[in-house]
């Protein structure tokens, strides 16, 4: 929880303190004429009850006037004293009631709303990793609790996608150790294992990326057809040099996950290595291939081997962007007439 959240959340129960204490500080109003009206009412009480016990007879006829004048004057004297305050009857309760309905309205408030404020404010994907990082406690109690190969891989996942690594290789490995043929726990624990130079800042052995490199291929063996086999497979490859394969696994990849953006930079990266020695295609592959694939028969973009746009309108179109297609308008001359030559040799020969 932010500063800010914390800030929110004390001035709220604060707010909730001092509205319902109030009836409980000012407590029951006095009465300073109490101890008179007591003393009328049980002189009225008294009299009333004597002219109820008078016999018929001429003695209790000759006491009953006077005894009425005095009921009388004491009825006029209550009459005469200020209005008795009127009670709060219940005051207690009610603010006590409201009290623990506050403190309930907060706590939920506190695990509900506020969580869900901060989250609206991130990114999906950081959304995402904060409810990943407060699900961990939990999880990691009911992997060790349990002991269940579900509950180990629930653990890992959330650790691995809060970037909470070294608890992501501990589930994940558990999880092997009921399930050796696991496809998530060989492929992520493979990633983590070669990338963890980068996290350590130790240099990886050559056994150690072997061994990476095996947990990745097994993993993609298993599930071919899940996206992030692919990707991390492509990864990999890529990481071991191997780039013609490392292309094909990123294209498995966009292929089975269309709106996947993870292997862009890669596969762009690949496609400039490959293309040194060809200016045309180094700018492709830097700038093109990522919407209208590696060889222009399209993707999130048409194909430019189908295109029928002249040389002037294509070069308006790269050098101003139309639609979703950006601008570059920092190519030098030479690029953007070699790239220029590249679609129109492709127009030429069209899908083949």
């Amino acid at each position: 929880m932010s500063v800010l959240s914390l800030i929110l959340l004390i001035l709220i129960v604060g707010a909730a303190l001092w509205l319902v204490l109030e009836p409980l500080r000012s407590g029951q109003p006095s009465d300073p004429d109490a101890p008179r009206r007591e003393q009328l009412r049980a002189e009225q009480a008294r009299l009333y009850a004597e002219l109820a016990a008078l016999p018929a007879d001429p003695d209790s006829d000759r006491r009953r006037p006077d005894l009425e004048r005095r009921a009388a004057l004491t009825l006029r004297a209550l009459d005469a004293l200020p209005p008795q305050p009127r009670p709060a009857p219940r005051t207690r309760t009610l603010a006590l009631g409201a009290l623990a309905a506050a403190f309930a309205l907060t706590v939920v408030g506190a695990v509900t709303f506020v969580p869900r404020w901060q989250l609206a404010s991130l990114q999906p994907s950081e959304a995402a990793n904060v409810q990943a990082t407060l699900r961990l406690p939990g999880l990691k109690a009911q992997a060790e609790q349990t002991g269940a190969a579900a509950d180990y891989l629930a653990w890992g996942k959330a650790a691995f996608d809060s970037s909470r690594y070294d608890q992501a290789v501990t589930a994940y490995g558990n999880a092997l150790k009921l399930d050796p043929r696991q496809p998530e726990a060989l492929r992520r624990l493979g990633i983590l294992l070669l990338t963890r130079g980068e996290q350590t800042g130790q240099t990886l052995s050559a056994e150690d990326a072997q061994r990476a490199a095996l947990l990745i291929r097994t993993g993609a063996q298993l599930a071919p057809k899940e996206p992030e086999s692919q990707l991390l497979l492509g990864f990999a490859l890529a990481r071991f040099g191997e780039d013609a394969q490392a292309l094909a696994a990123l294209e498995r990849y966009r292929t089975l996950d269309p709106s996947g953006r993870d292997a862009d930079d890669l596969i762009t990266a690949i496609r400039a290595r490959q293309n040194d020695s060809d200016p045309a295609l180094r700018v492709y592959a830097a700038s093109c291939a990522s919407c209208h694939g590696p060889s222009g028969g399209g993707g999130l973009g048409p194909s430019l081997r189908e295109s029928a746009l002249t040389r002037e309108a294509a070069r308006q179109i790269i050098v101003q962007g139309k639609g979703a297609m950006p601008a570059y308008p920092n190519l030098s001359s030479s690029d953007l007439n070699a790239l220029l030559n590249l679609l129109g040799s492709w127009q030429d020969t069209g899908g083949r």
